[in-house]
């Protein structure tokens, strides 16, 4: 890399790890705990790429976003942020910082966000909107983990676009509100959002009652796998002749879309006119690190709404951390809202959540939730996630060795555990040349010592 990059970070750590990896890669490096600082060498024209915090002594890095902007045009700003929410990744986009990563961040991915950053020299402004415009404060979106942190950042991607979304995911996990909160944050948010059912399309004059309705705001369609044909053509009419304003399309799905457009479900001509843009909201189980910050998240607007504090012990938070919540964040939130409403003490206790949670489905471990999927179907998932989580950067080189490695790995270790660690009815059983076993276990550094045999 060759370039100037100035650095802004409170944490002392994190300057000293940037200045070092910068430094290695060939860039010349400026480092400050201050915004005042940074305000100084950007007017001073000191620096190609900026990379700031948000939360800093002396201000706040999006806000000196515009003034930047106004200094130095088309001097790129990478923001980095422990405040992982989705409003931090919506104001970065709003803001045009060039980029935008939570904290904790991966070093590489930071490091050829820079390179590209430092090559382009210049990102394309965009309009986003009049921002002065009155908006929720906040949103009923809570999660700090990985898979959360890409759908804040997909949301902030296609949120001022033209793009059609689907938006996919079981049952409770929030998919409409992932829909209303692109439209609040979006150019749109003056304009109508309404929700579309089959119901609304039963109607020959329906679909031009929905139009006359939304009026270039955003229609969201209901569970399209669950309309029959004949109302899927009326939609696709629909989209095809909007009239003189044109809405913004969106849909909800709890199904696979590709696997309901194969089995006929889903027409073809409706599914490629609604995934301009596809975003999944994972399932509660698989994001099991936001579930007490959830749970948090909800005994606090009880106390708010209703002035009694409530807090889980913490056997009651491992129990209810370990449930798996097949109906997701909304089962979660209305399991917390009755425990809240009738605890006999401020502390909730594990007995009064087992009492709640008896009521419900019953509870499977978390990890065993994937058994009724095919474990193709899993890999892809999660290696989707992982692409997700690069954004518009692609993975580092060498992908297919670290997957192959990350499956081989637990493969023998289990095998291992299979045979009672007996290397040769392990070799047998997963068909590999003992030598090869043995080769395999050096390699990834597997412990062959005192293993059980399953039952």
């Amino acid at each position: 890399m060759d370039g100037t990059v100035l650095v802004a970070d409170d944490d002392r750590t994190i300057r000293t790890v940037l200045t070092q990896a910068l430094t290695r890669a060939g860039c010349k490096v400026h480092a400050t705990s201050s915004l005042t600082t940074l305000m100084r060498w950007v007017a001073e024209g000191k620096g190609d790429v900026v990379i700031s915090d948000v939360v800093m002594p002396d201000g706040n890095g999006l806000e000196m976003l515009p003034k930047i902007a106004q200094d130095r045009p088309g001097l790129p700003v990478i923001v980095i942020s422990a405040q992982n929410t989705i409003m931090t990744a919506i104001q970065a986009a709003e803001a045009e910082a060039y980029d935008y990563l939570p904290k904790p961040f991966d070093l590489p991915d930071l490091m050829k966000r820079t390179a590209r950053a430092l090559e382009q020299k210049q990102c394309t402004p965009s309009d986003a909107g009049n921002t002065s415009q009155e908006r929720p404060e906040e949103l009923p979106l809570v999660g700090r983990t990985p898979v959360m942190q890409a759908l804040y950042r997909l949301v902030a991607r296609v949120m001022n676009t033209d793009l059609s979304v689907m938006i996919s995911g079981e049952s409770g996990t929030g998919k409409s509100l992932i829909a209303k909160a692109i439209h609040d944050f979006s150019d749109r948010r003056t304009l109508p959002f309404v929700t579309a059912t089959a119901a609304d399309l039963r109607d020959l004059e329906g679909p031009a009652r929905l139009m006359a309705r939304v009026r270039g705001g955003t229609l969201l369609i209901d569970e399209i796998a669950d309309i029959d044909d004949e109302l899927q053509a009326r939609l696709v009419r629909m989209m095809d002749t909007p009239g003189d304003h044109v809405p913004r399309f969106m849909a909800t799905s709890q199904s696979d879309l590709t696997e309901a457009m194969e089995n006929g479900r889903v027409r073809q001509d409706l599914y490629y006119r609604l995934c301009g843009a596809t975003v999944h909201v994972p399932a509660l189980r698989e994001r099991v690190d936001d579930i007490t910050l959830l749970a948090d998240h909800f005994l606090a607007r009880e106390e708010r709404e209703h002035g009694a504090k409530r807090w889980f012990s913490p056997d009651a938070v491992e129990l209810v951390r370990r449930y798996s919540w097949p109906g997701n964040v909304r089962q979660l939130e209305n399991a917390v809202r009755r425990l809240s409403l009738t605890s006999r003490a401020d502390e909730i206790s594990k007995t009064e959540v087992e009492s709640v949670l008896g009521s419900q489905p019953e509870a499977e471990p978390v990890l065993g939730n994937g058994e009724r999927e095919k474990l193709s179907a899993s890999v892809e998932r999660h290696l989707r996630r992982y692409f997700d989580l690069h954004g518009n950067m692609l993975p580092p080189p060498g992908l297919y060795q670290r997957i192959l490695r990350e499956v081989e790995a637990p493969l023998i270790e289990l095998a291992l555990d299979a045979t009672g660690g007996n290397q040769a009815k392990c070799a047998d059983l997963l068909g590999i040349n003992r030598n090869t076993l043995r080769k395999k276990i050096t390699e990834l550094d597997i412990q062959v010592t005192r293993r059980r045999k399953l039952m």
